[in-house]
């Protein structure tokens, strides 16, 4: 690399470095603003989610947005996981294709809680057509 080139690279990397500095303090402000009033609003919570991401290189701004992430996991688990995944296909290194078991299990009993409980079926004897212990209606005139 000739020298004018790594000053080139050197001065672009310390000007990303001011603007992460930059997003960091106005998106703080923001993400405790949600925190703090409890919200609830997916579509405020996952703008400043998609706007955080694109500075997660910087650590502290990382910070922030698993925060939002841990705060929205109660409300959208489902929708959670799919911003941790955005996060590893931008950031990580190590990508994984599959969420590791233990990711898959948390998510699986958000949603479960999250949905309303469905009528219970009466079930009957394994191999038999009756649901009920209760006698059939007797045909007319018997």
């Amino acid at each position: 690399m000739t020298d004018t080139l790594l000053e080139n690279v050197s001065a672009l990397a310390k000007q990303m470095q001011g603007l992460a500095r930059r997003a960091h303090a106005e998106y703080s402000r923001e993400v405790d603003a949600v925190l703090l009033d409890g919200s609830r609003d997916p579509r405020r919570i996952e703008r400043l989610l998609d706007g955080i991401l694109d500075f997660c290189f910087d650590t502290e701004t990382l910070q922030l947005y698993k925060k939002l992430c841990r705060h929205y996991f109660a409300i959208d688990p489902a929708a959670t996981a799919e911003y941790i995944y955005a996060y590893r296909e931008m950031w990580d290194s190590e990508q994984k294709k599959e969420p590791p078991p233990s990711v898959k299990k948390h998510v699986r009993k958000a949603v479960q809680k999250a949905r309303p409980p469905e009528a219970k079926k009466p079930r009957g004897k394994k191999g038999s057509t009756a649901h009920s212990k209760h006698t059939p209606l007797r045909e007319e005139g018997a």
